[in-house]
């Protein structure tokens, strides 16, 4: 387990308001868990384009779920009726297997996308996140075997979704 986050340490992120077009704040910069929960705290998070370069975002706009506001598909609301079923088969948990969550989120291909942004540093990263308690996931199982699931970051009120992955149709809505 990773020392205690020294939450007084302060990481001091160029201003949001600051980004690119294309959301970029800065380059550069570690994955301690102090610089990501300072990150998030200021409205930014990593999102690398390759191992080497450590990009810093805060993109404009930004997609935010208010819970008064959540609109569920049919498709999800049939998919957690579903689940949700006494003798379902599937079964939903928090935080049980977080790295399984992580590698299975970086690991499965993606339309449109060339590889994964999830490489292992940040995996590690997220990683200590957890193991300090700031990093969550979510895990769907179907009669025991993972199916689907998403981690985040959760500081204050706020849960940041990082990703999410699903293995059979639908297993990724029943976690959100």
């Amino acid at each position: 387990m990773p020392d205690q986050l020294d939450e007084g340490q302060e990481y001091r992120f160029p201003p949001a308001e600051s980004a690119t077009p294309n959301g970029v704040v800065c380059y550069g910069g570690n994955l301690s868990p102090g610089a990501l929960v300072s990150a998030y705290r200021q409205g930014i998070f990593p999102w690398p384009s390759n191992p080497a370069v450590m990009r810093w975002c805060s993109p404009d706009p930004r997609f935010i779920v208010l819970p008064e506001f959540l609109h569920v598909t049919e498709s999800a609301q049939k998919a957690l009726k579903k689940a949700l079923k006494r003798d379902s088969e599937y079964t939903l948990t928090l935080d049980s297997d977080f790295r399984e969550v992580i590698r299975n989120c970086a690991a499965i291909p993606r339309i449109g996308q060339p590889g994964t942004w999830i490489f292992p540093s940040l995996a590690n990263a997220y990683t200590m996140l957890h193991e300090l308690g700031y990093a969550h996931s979510v895990e769907v199982r179907k009669n025991g075997n993972l199916v689907g699931g998403l981690y985040g970051v959760s500081i204050g009120a706020a849960f940041f979704g990082e990703s999410m992955f699903s293995l059979e149709s639908n297993a990724s809505k029943i976690g959100f």
